[in-house]
């Protein structure tokens, strides 16, 4: 397990296809990347940030994203986010991620988890 500091990054990567167009997941009418698949990529690159660095028993739950989709991706293109953690408020954690394709940006966010237990995250939604 790695200490949970501010700078912590990752990236993470996919590729356009047909399924995570605006037009397969109902968010446009287009055939191009999108904007709820990037914003879960943004989200993934975030957990794989952080995941090595929180005890066994917990885990982080996305509580905002403030993002802009900036720019459109073709089917075929790679979509790369990266995330930074830039903040720790106690258990609240705030990222910094930026999203490109082989033209450049796409997107950036301000994004924040929060580092929960899992059980008793759970727990509380079965009562």
């Amino acid at each position: 397990m790695i200490e949970l500091k501010i700078g912590l990054t990752a990236t993470e990567s996919t590729s356009v296809l047909y399924t995570n167009t605006a037009l397969a997941l109902g968010s446009g009418s287009l055939q191009v990347y999108a904007t709820p698949a990037l914003i879960a990529l943004m989200e993934q690159a975030a957990c794989s940030a952080i995941n090595n660095a929180l005890a066994p028993d917990t885990t982080s739950v996305g509580i905002a994203m403030n993002m802009t989709h900036d720019a459109a991706s073709l089917p075929g293109q790679k979509i790369t986010a990266t995330a930074t953690l830039v903040a720790i408020d106690g258990k609240k954690l705030t990222f910094s991620i930026t999203a490109s394709d082989k033209q450049g940006q796409i997107g950036q966010a301000t994004h924040q988890r929060f580092i929960v237990t899992t059980e008793k995250f759970l727990s509380k939604l079965q009562k």
